[in-house]
C-alpha cells in the first residue's frame, strides 16, 4: 500500500501540471495578451472625463480634442531627426533627452514623446507619420474650461510621474491625471476607464487587423458628470469683489453643508494649466510667493479669528451656566485681566445683548474667565471648554471633500502643560482666547461652517462641493448631522445679538432694507516676524454673518488680509455676498462700486518691501504672516480614519 502512494502523488501531480500548462498555452488567449508578444500591438482608447456643471446647471468644464506623439523606443529604424525635429518645431537635444527618458521608462512599451498638439499641429505631423518608423500618434481630451473663474476648486490635469506609476496600475507613462481640487478628489469618478484594442502585425511590422477578430477588445467609457454644490453667478460676484486683494470667502448652505462659493484670491485663470504652455504657466504661478495664487486661502489659511470667536464664547458661557441673558459685566473701555484688553465700548454696563453687538471684550473675556474657573482643575477647565470649542467643527479637519485644508488649532490641556511647565492654569494667562486673539487659529471655511452651526442652532453638516454624480449616490457623512455641545435654547438670544449687529452695532452702516442679515465683525492683530525684527502690519478684516434670520439659507465667512477692520472691507463684501445670493440682486451699489473699485495693493506692497528689504526667503515671510497650518491629504484622512 505504501509502495503505491509516491507513484501514485507523482502520477496525480504530473497530469495536473500538464493540465495547467495546456489551460495556459492552449486555452487562456488573456495569457498571450499579457506577454511581450511583438506580433500584437495594445492600443488605448482614451474616454472622455466627466463634464462638471454648477449647481443650477451651467456648464463649467468641457473637454477638447487633443494629441500626443508616443514613441517605442525599440521600434524606431533610420528616420531623418533633422526633419523630425523641424516638423515639430523642437531641438535635437531635446529629441535625445526624451528617446533616452522613454528607454528608461521602457525601450518596448510607449512613451509620450511629445504632449498636447493642436490640431494645426497633428495634421502637419499625420501627413508624414509614415516616415518617421516608431512613433504614432494618440489621440486624448484635454480640459476646456468654459468660465475663467474656481480654478482653486477644479484643479487641473497632469501627466503622472512616476511615483504614480509605481504606485497605481492602471496608469501608463503619458496618462493624464487630475491634481488638485475635485479633479483629483473625483479622479476616479471623472477619468472614466480605458478600452483596449489589439492589433496583429505582420513581419514587417505593419498592422494588418485586429486580433483574434477583436474578441478581447475592450470600449473605452466615459467618465461621469459631476454637478458641484458651487453656485457659479455667486462665485463669479465673490471672484469680482475679491481683485486686488488677498483672502477667502466661504460661502455654505446651513441646511445641507453645500458650499455655494469658494473664493480665493489672487486667483488665476484655469485655462493657463491646458495646453503646451501647462507647465511654464505652472511654473510662473508656483513661484509666485508673495501672492501665492495656487494656495487657497478659504482651505487652507489659517488667521485667529478675531471677534467673531466671540460667538463660541458666548454660547459656552451660557451652556456651562456661567453667564445668563441678564448677567451684566461693567466696561471702561476694556477690562484688566492682568493686562488690560482695550475695546471700543466706553463707559457701560453691558448684558449679553448689547456686549455682542458692540463687541465688548470686557463682557466676553469676564465669560471666559468665568468658564475656565468654574472647575478647580484647570486642566479639566480647558479641555471641557476645547470640547465646547471643537463640537463647532473648529481645531479639526472638517471632512470636505476636497484635498487639501488646513486643520487649525484650538489649544488643550496637553499643550498648556508644555507651555506652562506643569503649573495652574489662571484664566489671565490665556484670557486672550476669549477675542480670537490668543492660540486659536481657524481657516475661512471653519468659520463659515461656525456659522452654519449658529444658524441651524445646533447643528451642521459636513461641508462639500459636489451636489451629485450621475449614476451614483453621495456618501453619507454628508447628509449626516453633527451636533455642537450647546443646548438649542441657548442660540435664540446669541442669534439676536448678531442681528442687532445690523439693527445698531457695529455693522449698522451695511444693513440691507428688507433683509434681515444676522452678523459679526472682526479684526485680527497682524504682526510679522522678519530676519529678527517684528513689524507691525495692518490689521486683517474679518466678517461672519447669515441670512436671513428666520430660515437661512446662506452662512458666509470673509478674510481679507490687512484688511484693517472687520466693518471696512469683509463686512461690505459679506453683504453684498449675502444680498447677491438671497435678493438676486444688489441694493447696496454703494457698497458695491467700492469694493468693485477699491484696492489692498499699497499694503501689500509694504510687506514686499519688507521682505526684500531685509533679504529673506519671501516663502517663509508669507507663511509667517497667515500662520499657515497647510496639511495634505494624506494628513486629512488619517485624522478622518482616527
Amino acid at each position: 500500500m505504501r509502495k503505491a502512494v509516491l507513484p501514485a502523488v507523482i502520477i496525480i501531480t504530473s497530469i495536473l501540471l500538464i493540465v495547467r500548462i495546456f489551460y495556459l498555452q492552449v486555452i487562456d488567449e488573456n495569457l498571450k495578451l499579457q506577454s511581450e508578444n511583438n506580433a500584437i500591438k495594445k492600443v488605448f482608447d482614451f474616454p472622455e472625463r466627466g463634464y462638471i456643471y454648477d449647481r443650477n446647471g451651467k456648464l463649467l468644464v468641457a473637454n477638447q480634442p487633443s494629441y500626443d506623439i508616443m514613441v517605442v523606443p525599440r521600434e524606431i529604424k533610420n528616420i531623418d531627426t533633422t526633419e523630425f525635429c523641424n516638423l515639430l518645431h523642437i531641438t535635437k537635444e531635446y529629441f535625445i533627452k526624451k528617446i533616452e527618458k522613454a528607454n528608461v521608462y521602457s525601450p518596448r512599451l510607449p512613451s509620450v514623446f511629445l504632449s498636447q498638439l493642436n490640431k494645426a499641429e497633428y495634421a502637419a505631423f499625420q501627413e508624414k507619420e509614415r516616415k518617421f518608423e516608431g512613433f504614432y500618434t494618440q489621440k486624448r481630451s484635454l480640459r476646456d474650461y468654459q468660465v475663467k473663474e474656481c480654478a482653486n476648486i477644479f484643479g487641473f490635469i497632469t501627466q503622472v510621474n512616476e511615483a504614480i506609476l509605481n504606485k497605481n496600475k492602471y496608469y501608463n507613462s503619458g496618462d493624464l491625471i487630475g491634481k488638485q481640487g475635485v479633479e483629483q478628489e473625483y479622479e476616479e469618478i471623472l477619468r472614466g476607464i480605458k478600452g483596449v484594442k489589439y492589433l496583429l502585425r505582420d513581419k514587417h511590422n505593419k498592422i494588418i487587423g485586429p486580433y483574434k477578430k477583436g474578441q478581447f477588445d475592450t470600449i473605452a467609457q466615459q467618465g461621469k458628470d459631476l454637478t458641484l454644490t458651487i453656485d457659479h453667478e455667486l462665485q463669479k460676484y465673490g471672484t469680482d469683489l475679491m481683485i486686488n486683494k488677498r483672502g477667502g470667502i466661504v460661502a455654505i448652505e446651513p441646511k445641507t453643508g453645500e458650499i455655494l462659493a469658494l473664493v480665493s484670491a489672487p486667483t488665476y485663470d484655469p485655462a493657463l494649466l491646458v495646453g503646451r504652455q501647462r507647465s511654464k504657466n505652472y511654473t510662473a504661478l508656483y513661484n509666485d510667493s508673495i501672492s501665492k495664487p495656487l494656495y487657497d486661502r478659504g482651505l487652507q489659511a489659517t488667521y485667529p479669528p478675531g471677534s467673531p470667536f466671540k460667538i463660541v464664547t458666548g454660547l459656552i458661557g451660557l451652556q456651562e451656566e456661567v453667564i445668563d441673558e441678564q448677567t451684566t459685566f461693567y466696561c471702561n473701555h476694556g477690562a484688566n485681566f492682568g493686562r488690560f484688553m482695550k475695546c471700543h465700548c466706553g463707559l457701560h454696563t453691558l448684558q449679553l445683548n448689547n456686549g455682542t453687538y458692540q463687541s465688548c471684550n470686557s463682557y466676553f473675556g469676564n465669560t471666559y474667565k468665568r468658564t475656565i474657573e468654574k472647575y478647580k482643575d484647570s486642566y479639566y477647565s480647558v479641555d471641557n471648554w476645547a470640547n465646547h470649542v471643537k463640537s463647532f467643527g473648529l481645531g479639526q479637519f472638517l471632512g470636505t471633500d476636497m484635498p487639501i485644508g488646513a486643520k487649525g488649532l484650538v489649544p488643550t490641556s496637553k499643550m498648556y502643560k508644555k507651555m506652562y511647565n506643569g503649573a495652574k492654569i489662571r484664566s489671565s494667562y490665556i484670557i486672550s482666547n476669549s477675542i480670537g486673539q490668543g492660540e486659536v487659529l481657524t481657516s475661512p471655511i471653519q468659520l463659515a461652517n461656525m456659522m452654519a452651526a449658529v444658524a441651524n442652532q445646533g447643528y451642521y453638516f459636513t461641508p462639500h462641493i459636489v451636489k451629485k454624480i450621475k449614476g451614483q449616490n453621495l456618501d453619507k457623512k454628508y447628509t449626516t448631522k453633527h451636533y455642537t455641545t450647546i443646548e438649542r435654547q441657548h442660540f435664540a438670544p446669541m442669534i439676536q445679538g448678531l442681528a442687532d449687529v445690523y439693527n445698531v452695532g457695529t455693522a449698522s452702516t451695511l444693513k440691507v432694507e428688507g433683509l434681515q442679515i444676522c452678523g459679526k465683525t472682526g479684526t485680527a492683530e497682524n504682526k510679522i516676524r522678519v530676519a529678527g525684527k517684528t513689524y507691525q502690519l495692518k490689521d486683517h478684516s474679518i466678517f461672519v454673518a447669515f441670512a436671513p434670520k428666520e430660515n437661512p439659507t446662506i452662512a458666509i465667512a470673509v478674510f481679507i488680509e490687512n484688511g484693517y477692520w472687520g466693518s471696512r472691507w469683509a463686512g461690505p463684501i459679506a453683504t453684498l455676498m449675502v444680498e447677491k445670493y438671497v435678493n438676486g440682486k444688489i441694493t447696496r451699489k454703494d457698497l458695491e462700486d467700492r469694493m468693485l473699485n477699491g484696492s489692498l495693493l499699497s499694503e501689500y506692497e509694504k510687506i514686499e518691501n519688507i521682505i526684500f528689504q531685509r533679504k529673506v526667503d519671501p516663502i517663509k515671510v508669507q507663511d509667517s504672516l497667515n500662520k499657515v497650518n497647510v496639511e495634505i491629504s494624506e494628513a486629512k484622512k488619517e485624522e478622518e480614519e482616527n
